[in-house]
């Protein structure tokens, strides 16, 4: 099965997510500085999220580039994967509307930890539908990165309860953390070229 289908559906699926998160935006009916100041928990919420979804969007680019075809166990992966990025937008808005409150906060990291482990489902199913290809595998590896992520997320959720702050300092310390360019797959398809 052709991959060109799943891959733009998926850029469009995160498109209309980051659609969504900015229609959330409610400009301010005065023209100052100060009219802003009451909106920076939602305008602070929505940028990470924006972040979020640019990661996810570029490593699956970047993901999707590695392999030739998809099955169906593929395209459920996928699904599955599209499906928790669907719920940022809930989650951005309810813990920027909230200016961070605790439930808010770990209600905004449950999405991005089952994300996290349905993007490593997706890549493990790409590896396993292409044994005679170990491009993708070699590039992966046993991806420690997206391993580290999901247990930080898992450490932030509970800690939210105590210290919301800090679980949002998780949060955007993961983030920049993928803002890292990730050469490995480049790398990989390079040398097979």
């Amino acid at each position: 099965m052709s991959k060109g289908r799943l891959e733009a559906f998926s850029d469009g699926v995160i498109a209309i997510l980051i659609t969504i998160m900015v229609l959330e935006l409610k400009p301010p009916h005065e023209g100052s500085w100060e009219a802003l100041r009451p909106l920076w928990p939602v305008l602070t919420s929505y940028v990470l999220s924006f972040i979020y979804l640019g990661i996810y969007w570029n490593n699956h680019h970047h993901l999707l580039q590695a392999v030739r075809r998809v099955n169906g166990r593929i395209l459920w992966a996928n699904l599955h994967l599209l499906f928790w990025l669907s719920l940022v937008p809930f989650a951005t808005a309810w813990m920027g509307e909230s200016h961070f409150a605790p439930m808010a906060v770990a209600g905004y990291g449950v999405p991005l930890l089952l994300a996290g482990v349905a993007y490593y489902v997706l890549e493990r199913a790409l590896i396993a539908h292409h044994p005679h290809d170990p491009t993708l595998a070699a590039a992966v590896g046993a991806d420690l990165k997206g391993i580290v992520s999901v247990v930080v997320y898992a450490i932030a959720i509970p800690l939210a309860f105590a210290q919301p702050w800090l679980s949002c300092a998780l949060y955007a310390g993961v983030a920049i953390w993928w803002l890292v360019p990730d050469r490995r797959i480049e790398r990989a398809m390079d040398a097979r070229s």
